[in-house]
């Protein structure tokens, strides 16, 4: 089984109305925004930069530069490809998000 025909239902679910393709776009976007404002409050908390808050947000941008990597390599490139763009960095910025509030958590609240 091919990687690509694990998207084949959402592009027939897509293609039946727009109002499908639309709420895909709206879903892709409202999760950028989440993880876009993820990364950017705890950026802010951590304060300036310093030793380890450096080795902190470096951790974070390698942690979304794999995530591009991974959903490079799984997202089909032939129909599609904006909206998989979209989620493409929806993810990546979620990750980080998500890596920056456990290290926040761990490093700063205690």
């Amino acid at each position: 089984m091919k990687i690509e025909s694990v998207f084949n239902p959402l592009k027939t679910w897509v293609e039946e109305s727009t109002a499908n393709w639309n709420m895909l776009i709206g879903i892709g976007f409202v999760m950028l925004l989440i993880g876009l404002a993820l990364t950017f409050v705890f950026l802010l908390k951590m304060g300036k930069a310093d030793e380890r808050t450096i080795q902190i947000q470096l951790k974070s941008t390698l942690i979304m530069l794999f995530g591009v990597i991974l959903c490079d390599i799984i997202f089909p490139k032939e129909y599609m490809w904006q909206i998989f763009f979209l989620f493409k960095y929806s993810f990546a910025f979620i990750a980080s998000g998500i890596y920056l509030a456990f290290r926040y958590k761990k490093d700063f609240l205690n």
